[in-house]
């Protein structure tokens, strides 16, 4: 009885099977290979670009050197010259893994992935599924595994708008594909994955993952035989050229399509061969008005203030974002001078340390946690610390740590209390502050408040992650700082509204909002934070003429400057960064402006207060509700501070 079942089951898929290899016929390849514009729009429905511009050009395989073809192979197909056109288990395991709603693989060897971009759409669908293997099936019956290999390799999308590896060639080391070195070959291998994931020039905090796919693919040739062990240890990473930057892109158009196609990626409605095939037309959250008035607070306070026969102002860059604490939308971003002259976007790049912007997250954790000082007092705004420039930092155990920053200017600020501490930005307070709280619960409140798990410095961190040596974006910080003035609810950041093609709504990953952190510790933190702007190093934010809640932040050597700050409709901040204009290098902004340094209660928090001024006129004045109350803040004197000795410390904040 069941052996019979057993063949009766046996016979109807080879039924099925057989049925569709003959009712399965190799279509005519698609139209996108001529692939569509996409449309994208500002949260009005406005215009905002158009992308898509095809960049192809087709070679034949003998124009292709062997050692890129076989790193090509490495990395997607190691059998591909031996095995049959399909991959059985890696096709159930990705259906299987659709029917369970869980995150999409492909499964699919090069004459699969050469159907899909050749012949299909690139829908994840089972239907979609069973046609390409039907259709791999018959191909690899029909046409010879070099005619097969050089179809993926005019096909295959590459990132950076180049589709095939001639384009590839081009785009990422401006030669013709003859001319590839071993490495060069590899590393365009092994951007077949995840293009814009391992692109070192457009992803910077990524390079990591990229060098590992890349040495993936080279171990993989010597693994078959394809090149020798000397030879791999010779080969060096190639860094590709600067990505030229699309046209129709000018001036910031460019970084706002840029960040929201990355917010679309990230999210898993669409991939990157999907979003290249075009005729989306995607509405993002930017508003026009506000994009507008970040533009003209930058262009006020800082482009028109540089002067090009001073060298320090060529090195000056400025990141922002600004984000809505009630729903997570990014309304506005500037992410550089313009698209077509800066391709990095300074509102997402992730290498300058956060500084003093990170303080707020400090205090928040102590109050979130209950955290008391070494004798046992409660932490809040009025427990008082020793502010002295350079002095020990105890652990909980009263053990010298071994670490003793310095305030900035090496000033002595004597017995401070916490609120003001956090208004002058005191180092040693924050120090110790930190230590007391500890650095896993500081780590575990930064990133429920908003900042990514992955942000470089975040992890690793020990003692001095309070004194801000992550390096989030400005839009990571302006996520989390909108989580403090959303009263501790945190509405994960949301940059594209909808996306449609052929008129049907793509469906959209909507993450729901989750509490971070209590109101109460929250609201403390506002209410310190309103001091910093009343009576701190923030005070310039005055002039956004609005209640206002704060921090400045200052690198080492002034080689960055923030400020953090947010009203009850909008948080935002402003990064201003020295770069040098030929090697990349971080710099210090010393002399730049005219002014003796950059910190960031100067023109970053006078960016912010013009851009918010702008952005909320003609909107009635709100004032923070709070379950705590100003007097939270408690008494903020201190004792007089005494400079010791006029030299930068380890960074103001």
């Amino acid at each position: 009885m069941l052996l019979g079942s057993v063949a009766a089951a046996v016979v109807a898929v080879g039924g099925i099977l057989v049925a569709g290899y003959l009712l399965v016929d190799i279509p005519h390849p698609r139209e996108a290979a001529a692939a569509q514009a996409n449309v994208w729009l500002y949260a009005d429905g406005s215009p905002l670009a158009r992308t898509g511009e095809v960049n192809r050009e087709n070679v034949s395989l003998e124009r292709v050197p062997e050692h890129v073809r076989l790193a090509v192979l490495s990395a997607e197909d190691r059998d591909f010259y031996t095995t049959s056109a399909i991959d059985p288990k890696g096709m159930a395991r990705a259906a299987w893994r659709m029917l369970r709603g869980e995150a999409r693989q492909s499964g699919s060897t090069i004459t699969q992935q050469y159907v899909k971009n050749y012949y299909l759409d690139q829908r994840q669908t089972l239907s979609r599924k069973g046609r390409e293997f039907f259709i791999a099936v018959k191909l690899d019956r029909e046409a010879s595994k070099d005619e097969i290999l050089a179809g993926y390799l005019n096909t295959s999308y590459f990132g950076r708008g180049a589709y095939g590896v001639q384009a590839a060639a081009r785009a990422y080391y401006d030669k013709d594909v003859e001319e590839l070195g071993v490495g060069e070959g590899a590393y365009l291998a092994a951007l077949l994955n995840a293009p814009s994931l391992y692109d070192v020039r457009v992803a910077p905090e990524r390079r990591e993952q990229a060098l590992g796919r890349w040495e993936y693919v080279l171990d993989g040739m010597v693994s078959r035989g394809w090149l020798s062990a000397s030879e791999r240890a010779a080969t060096t990473f190639p860094e590709p050229v600067e990505p030229p930057a699309p046209a129709g892109l000018s001036g910031q158009r460019g970084y706002l399509v840029e960040a929201a196609r990355g917010h679309l990626l990230a999210g898993g409605a669409l991939d990157e061969r999907q979003l290249a095939a075009g005729g989306f037309r995607i509405t993002t959250t930017f508003e026009p008005d506000k994009q507008e008035a970040l533009v003209e607070a930058v262009g006020e306070h800082l482009l028109e203030r540089m002067d090009p026969d001073r060298p320090q102002d060529a090195t000056l860059r400025t990141g922002a974002a600004s984000v809505e604490p009630d729903t997570g939308r990014v309304v506005a971003m500037y992410g550089g001078v313009d698209y077509t002259e800066q391709y990095l976007n300074n509102a997402t790049r992730r290498d300058h340390q956060a500084a003093s912007t990170f303080k707020p997250f400090v205090y928040t954790a102590a109050r979130e946690h209950g955290s008391v000082t070494r004798s046992g007092a409660p932490i809040g705004p009025y427990t008082s610390y020793d502010g002295t420039s350079g002095r020990p930092v105890m652990g909980r155990d009263g053990v010298h740590t071994g670490w003793a920053p310095t305030n900035e200017r090496n000033i002595h600020h004597g017995t401070v209390t916490v609120s003001r501490a956090m208004d002058l930005s005191v180092n040693s307070v924050f120090a110790q502050l930190g230590v007391d709280v500890g650095p896993d619960l500081i780590r575990e409140t930064a990133i429920a408040l908003g900042l990514p798990e992955q942000t470089p410095g975040l992890v690793e961190a020990g003692e001095s992650i309070s004194l801000g040596t992550a390096t989030p974006s400005a839009l990571d910080l302006a996520g989390a700082y909108a989580t403090l003035a959303a009263r501790g609810e945190r509405h994960p950041l949301v940059l594209v509204d909808s996306v449609t093609r052929e008129g049907r709504a793509v469906e959209l990953p909507r993450p729901r909002s989750e509490r971070a952190v209590s109101r109460a510790a929250a609201d403390s933190t506002t209410s310190i934070l309103r001091g910093v702007v009343e009576s701190g190093t923030g005070i310039a934010a005055l002039a956004a003429g609005r209640p206002a809640a704060g921090k400045t932040g200052t690198a080492e050597q002034d080689k960055a400057a923030w400020f953090a700050g947010y009203t009850p409709e909008l948080a935002t901040v402003v990064g201003v960064f020295g770069q040098d204009p030929v090697s990349g290098a971080q710099v210090p902004m010393y002399g730049a402006l005219g002014e003796e340094r950059i910190s960031g209660g100067g023109v970053p928090a006078r960016i912010w207060a013009r851009y918010t001024e702008l952005a909320l006129a003609g909107e009635p004045v709100r004032d923070f509700e709070s379950e705590t109350g100003r007097a939270d803040v408690g008494p903020r004197e201190s004792t007089p501070t005494v400079p010791v000795v006029d030299t930068p410390g380890e960074g103001e904040g």
